[in-house]
């Protein structure tokens, strides 16, 4: 497959209470990892009320989109063309046990909406209106190559015009998030080198 026709436009990592955009730290805040989303989008948001409903998972990649898209990206393509793809280790693991906890009284409907992983994809595309190709997959670790594969095919075969994916992991305190939006032009290659040295 070619290494051309697929390039990271924008990138967007956050860890350790920190987030970095495009290699720059932007924004830095202590706290639990809920408080810290609420800082993220109290910090990078405008009003968008449905938020504070979605569980910590849905947040953490909302946020992250909507730090990696700030500067647009998507604009340009029919929501058709925009596609969506992201992996993590635990799933929905985290909403899973607390769905688990509170079946024990009373099952919380608000919960359980969010026991599947890809309903950030959900969130993401009623946000930024994105109705191309969408995946969501569970690995052990960020499996770089495989993303940078399955990627490059969406753009090369005409599935996508352009597709925010990455890695967006949550299980109680542990968190991280590294988004990439990536084009058929401009930016740096989308391939295994850069996105690693991004990620790291």
């Amino acid at each position: 497959m070619s290494q051309h026709g697929a390039h990271i436009t924008a990138s967007c990592i956050i860890r350790d209470n920190a987030v970095v955009k495009n290699g720059v730290r932007i924004f830095e805040q202590a706290g639990t990892v809920s408080e810290f989303l609420r800082s993220l989008y109290d910090r990078f948001s405008g009003q968008y009320p449905k938020f504070h409903k979605m569980d910590l998972l849905s947040k953490l990649g909302w946020a992250a989109t909507e730090i990696l898209l700030q500067d647009g990206g998507l604009e340009q393509y029919a929501p058709e063309q925009r596609g969506i793809v992201l992996a993590n280790a635990s799933s929905s693991l985290d909403t899973d046990e607390r769905y688990a906890e509170s079946a024990k009284e009373i099952a919380s409907p608000a919960l359980f909406v969010y026991t599947l992983p890809n309903i950030v994809i959900g969130e993401i595309s009623i946000r930024h209106k994105c109705k191309g190709e969408n995946a969501f997959f569970v690995s052990e670790t960020f499996d770089i190559p495989f993303m940078t594969g399955y990627v490059r095919q969406l753009l090369e075969t005409g599935a996508a015009e352009a597709v925010v994916c990455g890695w967006v992991e949550q299980y109680h305190e542990r968190y991280e998030a590294a988004f990439f939006l990536v084009e058929k032009a401009g930016g740096q290659p989308f391939d295994v080198r850069t996105t690693e040295n991004l990620y790291r």
